[in-house]
């Protein structure tokens, strides 16, 4: 304890005074809901070949949908985003350009790392380890799921200079009309038509419905959205959800169901500005007294190792899991981790299993965190083969290989 003590209080006296510890509590905490979710939220099941498959718990227990209203915190995560890239933006040296090249590539660096190293891996596990091939597309369909968040974050980043110019102008105001914009598209592809509307036209809402938060966040780092505004963003977005899911029969659950024919977030539904805007509404108000709970060292320390780990925890936590569940299926099934997910039993099995989830990560994390530094010493044929390797492993896990 004392060793953990000494790191919190280094940690403490390292911090600069400025620090906007409530915006980096808030980032933490949705980024820690994203592996949670997965891992509290994702099964597998065993063929008779002893190959996994994906399964989910909420195909049996419906009741569990209202945990992912808490677990689906990608509407704080926008938020902040959009807070934090604002202030980042203000203090920018050179370009517009370079600024935005830099943020770019610290994205994009883990997402290569963790994809060349998958494609390395999955003719070792065939060839090497006898892996079933329908093992390898589960897994790689996992270690792919989280990381379409990284490309729409991507875009929206790219929009950062676009979101402050409407936040000067608008306000608070700025995210009205992509919130609009969903309602519309989601009219047409739910309402009376929708038998005449083309399936492609819920793609329009991928870039209005993740932008919505982030936009919110500019307008909240350009100081354009006080606590009227927020409680407005609170009661607001809780009495639509609560119509949409009560009257215009929206599915519950904020991750998609195996068997529904409508998901909420694949591309966003208005249910999920809904969400995000009482969320954001909230993170908003409760600021101050996160700031002031994470005065504590003991407190802080946690959410500054969260954040310096934020794309290793986001690349590599379903690796994690699967680190466990692969090996364990050779044995059969295995409660809480192979086999069906349709008991209170296997509940509390995976339960118990989310440390071992989590030790995983950290001890993956020791080695995979070199992917979010500066690539200073991969010359230009090592960063083409993480390209090209990147590229492969996209495209079987993708079905297209």
């Amino acid at each position: 304890m004392t060793s953990l003590t000494k790191l919190a209080r280094r940690i403490e006296s390292s911090t600069p005074a400025h620090r906007d510890r409530a915006v980096d509590g808030l980032r933490a905490l949705a980024l820690l809901a994203v592996p949670t979710g997965h891992w509290l939220l994702g099964g597998f099941t065993l063929s008779s070949d002893g190959a996994i498959h994906n399964a989910s718990p909420l195909g049996t227990f419906a009741a569990l949908a209202p945990a992912s209203w808490f677990l689906q915190m990608l509407g704080i995560f926008f938020l902040v985003g959009g807070y934090a890239s604002v202030l980042s933006y203000r203090r920018r040296k050179g370009s517009t350009r370079a600024w935005l090249g830099g943020r770019l590539a610290r994205l994009g660096r883990p997402v290569l790392g963790v994809t060349a190293v998958w494609a390395a891996l999955l003719p070792l596990l065939h060839f090497g380890f006898g892996v079933p091939v329908d093992t390898l597309r589960t897994a790689s369909t996992l270690v792919i799921q989280p990381l379409w968040f990284v490309g729409v974050y991507t875009v929206v980043t790219a929009l950062t200079p676009y979101c402050v110019r409407a936040a000067r102008r608008l306000g608070v105001w700025a995210a009205a009309p992509l919130l609009g914009s969903v309602a519309v598209v989601d009219f047409l592809r739910y309402g009376p038509y929708a038998d005449a509307v083309p399936s492609w036209l819920s793609l329009l809402n991928i870039l209005p419905g993740w932008l919505f938060a982030y936009q919110l966040g500019v307008s909240w780092g350009e100081g354009r959205v006080t606590r009227r505004h927020a409680w407005a963003l609170l009661l607001g977005g809780t009495a639509l959800f609560a119509a949409l899911l009560l009257q215009f029969g929206y599915p519950a659950s904020m991750v998609g169901v195996p068997g529904e024919a409508r998901t909420n977030s694949h591309p966003p539904s208005l249910l999920v500005l809904a969400l995000a805007a009482a969320q954001s509404g909230a993170a908003i108000l409760l600021r101050d007294r996160i700031g002031g709970l994470l005065k504590r060292p003991a407190l802080w320390a946690p959410v500054v190792i969260v954040n310096l780990s934020a794309m290793t925890i986001l690349c590599w936590h379903q690796t994690a899991m699967l680190a466990a569940a692969i090996p364990a299926s050779y044995a059969g099934e295995v409660p809480g981790l192979v086999g069906a997910p349709d008991s209170a039993g296997w509940i509390l099995a995976r339960l118990a299993w989310m440390p071992v989830f989590a030790g995983l990560l950290v001890l993956v994390g020791r080695y995979a965190r070199g992917f979010e530094s500066p690539w200073a010493k991969a010359g230009r044929t090592r960063r083409v083969l993480a390209g090209v390797l990147a590229a492969g492993f996209g495209a079987f896990a993708l079905g297209l290989a």
